[in-house]
């Protein structure tokens, strides 16, 4: 699988599991007893919140980190070439 169409499966998977959620909750809201959720529904949005907030970190943390990474090998590429030099 190419790294963009995991990155776009990830994306899709938590958008998706947002709006499953917040659906879920509206719902658990409009039937009765009209204006109370139940705990296992608000539960369920919590466990989407936190599944589409583990998406995005991860994938925000490990570009972060291979951005550090590569720009230190960079920059020790380009010292050891001016030490030729």
């Amino acid at each position: 699988m190419k790294k963009e169409t995991r990155e776009s499966v990830q994306v899709a998977s938590a958008v998706a599991m947002l709006a499953g959620g917040f659906s879920l909750s509206v719902a658990g809201f409009l039937t009765p007893p009209v204006g109370q959720i139940h705990e296992s529904v608000l539960g369920l949005f919590a466990e989407c919140l936190v599944y589409a907030g583990s998406i995005f970190g991860v994938t925000i943390y490990i570009q972060s980190k291979y951005n550090e990474i590569r720009n230190y090998v960079e920059k020790k590429m380009e010292d050891s070439k001016n030490e030729k030099n």
